[in-house]
């Protein structure tokens, strides 16, 4: 096998000698902004459907978690390997597998029978964004010359950015037609905008010569996707039930197991020639303490949009329509924000921007707990969000900044992949684990209202009612479930608190490590 220098290697991920004929580069432009559109709306629309897809499948709330967590399970454990494979296979080639699985498995999801069923079809979307994801932006970096590649990546980030932000509100207007089984139509879509952007590619676009010598640190994927499943399974345990604890020793064996293989996927990045997550990265201490904060900040942004959309629809009833709202200002604010943001910290170094940003994302989430029992969509839950998003938009960039300056220049594309995987990781976790806890909030709450004589019907965190409440039920299930949301819009507030003080604490006021 073949060892590349760091220079050569740089060459040849930075694309100068493009492969890709000036005329043919406006294709690639446009199957990278489709394909990256599929895979970014995916995952909010599939949160504002979630309640009417549980009522039609009849899927608990732990069904819920799977349906978004196996897809970021795959996302998140084989999206370093997916890149990897695109150098070793060519990212033509790897690109266009992870379209046709993304959209193969799209149509599975559309004509699920049942939750298991889906489940195990977002398993293999997962796989195919994967493939899909890293390719996207790396087919430009490789297509386009250097003296073009900055407005290419400029215009690709503008359209995804708009897509992302309008995705949800279509999305939600189509689960609100009132046609039967509508959430099927999100997995549909996919089908002729997924084909249109295979046949372009495979028809319009050169293939790019392969790096054969290349490596794919293949245990290191499986012991990667082994870990976070089985930790995601016994944190997801946790949260099933009701009336009797759930039965500890799966959970407990899962737990055990998933750390082993973290342990396994840890020595084995350890030992490994060419490793997927090389540990020297670490090293750096600003390195570190980026991906500190990227844990804290995307594990609490993951878990309220995950369980908002679910509080206000099923809850408080707003329309899903309404509830989409909820992921425009995130959007926009990081697509407006970040080209100042990032100026800031080349000018003033990142730790301002990280510190007051987490603060301001951690004041959010608090404000948004504390006011939840008003129940004011319009008034309280949309300006909180906004209010986050700007905390976002102030780090997002810097968050990037600090992560590319703090390791060489040969190592900028391994790392940007590992601060990726990272954040995608910690939305695997956050579903689980505040799954649990909303549940177990949730529950507590009706338990005290059966012991006070109170609630005859039950009904799951979540869950629309499968019959007509009395006002005394429903206003006990508004009570549990505002509850549940607040116990983890409390857990998020404090998470992004000590996000912040990491920032504070342990980094320069100028980080050039």
């Amino acid at each position: 096998m073949n060892q590349k220098t760091g220079v050569e290697t740089t060459e040849k991920a930075t694309g100068r000698a493009s492969f890709c004929p000036q005329q043919q580069r406006r294709y690639v432009l446009f199957v990278a902004i489709l394909a990256s559109a599929l895979g970014f709306i995916d995952g909010s629309i599939v949160s504002i459907a979630i309640p009417a897809l549980r009522a039609d499948l009849d899927a608990s709330l732990s069904d819920a978690q799977w349906i978004a967590n196996s897809y970021m399970l795959m996302l998140a454990s084989l999206i370093l390997a997916g890149g990897a494979m695109g150098d070793k296979f060519g990212l033509r080639r790897v690109f266009a597998w992870g379209i046709g699985i993304f959209v193969a498995a799209s149509a599975a999801c559309a004509i699920a029978p049942d939750a298991g069923f889906l489940i195990a079809a977002r398993f293999v979307q997962g796989a195919g964004a994967a493939l899909m994801t890293p390719a996207s932006l790396a087919i430009i970096a490789k297509a386009y010359p250097a003296g073009e590649r900055g407005r290419a990546i400029g215009i690709w980030a503008s359209a995804s950015a708009i897509t992302t932000a309008i995705g949800p509100v279509l999305g939600g207007l189509l689960l609100d037609s009132g046609l039967p089984e509508a959430w099927r139509m999100i997995f549909a879509i996919n089908l002729p905008l997924g084909g249109l952007a295979l046949f372009v590619l495979l028809r319009l676009v050169p293939s790019d010569p392969p790096d054969a010598d290349r490596p794919v640190d293949y245990p290191g994927a499986v012991l990667a996707t082994l870990s976070l499943g089985l930790l995601a399974y016994a944190l997801t345990m946790l949260g099933e039930g009701r009336a009797e604890e759930p039965a500890m020793g799966p959970v407990w064996i899962a737990a055990v197991a998933g750390l082993v293989a973290l342990a396994g996927f840890m020595w084995r990045q350890s030992v490994a020639a060419h490793p997927m997550m090389p540990l020297t990265l670490f090293a750096s201490r600003a390195f570190s303490v980026a991906n500190s904060v990227t844990f804290l900040v995307y594990f609490a942004l993951s878990a309220v949009l995950f369980f908002l959309p679910m509080t206000l629809i099923s809850g408080w009833g707003v329309s899903q329509s309404a509830a989409s709202l909820v992921f425009i200002p995130i959007t926009l604010a990081v697509a407006a924000m970040s080209g100042w943001s990032g100026r800031m910290a080349d000018t003033h170094g990142a730790r301002p921007l990280l510190v007051g940003g987490a603060a301001i994302v951690s004041v959010a989430y608090l404000g948004l707990a504390v006011g939840f029992p008003l129940q004011s969509f319009a008034l309280h839950v949309v300006p909180m969000m906004v209010f986050m998003s700007i905390g976002m938009g102030l780090l997002v960039s810097p968050l990037s900044t600090l992560v590319m300056n703090a390791v060489a220049e040969s190592e900028t594309g391994l790392a940007s992949g590992v601060n990726n995987a990272i954040a995608r990781a910690a939305g695997l976790v956050a579903v689980a684990a505040m799954g649990a806890l909303a549940a177990a909030v949730y529950s507590a709450g009706y338990s005290a209202a059966d012991l006070a004589g109170g609630a005859s019907v039950w009904t799951g965190f979540g869950e629309a009612p499968a019959e007509s409440l009395s006002a005394a039920d429903d206003m006990i299930r508004r009570q549990a479930t505002n509850a549940a949301f607040m116990a983890v819009a409390y857990v998020t507030a404090a998470l992004a608190g000590i996000a912040a003080v990491i920032a504070l604490v342990f980094l320069p006021c100028e980080t050039s490590d």
